[in-house]
């Protein structure tokens, strides 16, 4: 019998990945962290459903998994906001400019 010291693969990386995601995710770089530690929990499972006698469990792995999805969500809908924003301040800009004379 294996002694079970060891964490899955991209255990700790797709955890901190998501995290990051979390905390980063009104900037693009929240996005971007978001969909790699998506990607290494998704191999560190496929590795851990491989052979789940060498690992811990796939504890860190779910963390991992849940908190990139939550960030890259937070991260789309950030991006979404603000396209938004741009798209009102842009269209208030051409009201005033038409209004007074400076429109096209």
């Amino acid at each position: 019998m294996t002694n079970q010291t060891q964490n899955a693969p991209y255990a700790v990386a797709s955890l901190v990945l998501g995290i990051c995601s979390l905390v980063l995710s009104c900037f693009f770089v929240g996005l971007v962290c978001g969909i790699i530690g998506l990607i290494l929990a998704n191999k560190g499972l496929a590795e851990y459903d491989a052979h789940p006698d060498l690992y811990k469990g796939p504890g860190m792995l779910k963390a991992g998994k849940i908190t990139s999805i939550i960030g890259v969500v937070l991260g789309a809908l950030y991006i979404v906001y603000y396209v938004i924003v741009v798209l009102i301040i842009g269209s208030a800009g051409l009201a005033f400019l038409d209004a007074f004379g400076g429109g096209f």
